[in-house]
């Protein structure tokens, strides 16, 4: 009798993708991680695209777990601890409405789980008298980017991203 859980879906976007994905791809029980762009009303979106601003995507990673292995609850802990989920429309050095902070929800379990983690945040020492930017939408088309940014991270030889001082 096999009753292994069947494989999930998560998305989040917390600013550069580069340094989120080599983030969630530490994770034991993440099984593949692909950053893209989502979130937007452009099709077929590219990086040139989403950094003008113009198409509403949002650079994200787009996650497939083993909820058997990891909970969805700690993919939301280590999307809260990699970003400053207060600053609206950036992450470090860079800015945008591609850089905001989202967790693009794949079921209503997931929107719940999100929206307690948030408020549990809200009210914490953390970030006492700021407001919690991060949008908590539902999951939309994932378009994925550019061959030359995935794993980008692990290929510019842990360099550049902002993110890093929240996970090493």
């Amino acid at each position: 009798m096999d009753d292994a859980k069947e494989l999930e879906r998560a998305t989040f976007a917390a600013g550069c993708f580069w340094g989120i994905e080599a983030a969630f791809r530490q994770i034991k029980g993440v099984v593949e991680t692909a950053v893209g762009y989502t979130g937007g009303t452009v099709p077929e979106p590219n990086y040139k695209k989403v950094c003008s601003g113009r198409t509403g995507h949002a650079e994200a990673v787009g996650i497939v777990f083993d909820p058997a292995v990891v909970s969805y609850e700690k993919l939301l802990d280590t999307f809260w601890n990699m970003h400053d989920p207060t600053q609206v429309n950036r992450q470090g050095p860079d800015t945008g409405t591609n850089y905001r902070s989202a967790i693009f929800y794949h079921s209503m379990e997931q929107k719940k789980l999100a929206e307690a983690s948030r408020d549990r945040l809200a009210v914490s020492e953390k970030y006492r008298g700021k407001t919690i930017a991060t949008e908590i939408v539902p999951a939309s088309q994932f378009w994925k980017a550019e061959e030359s940014h995935q794993q980008y991270y692990e290929k510019c030889s842990r360099g550049y991203c902002t993110s890093q001082k929240y996970w090493e």
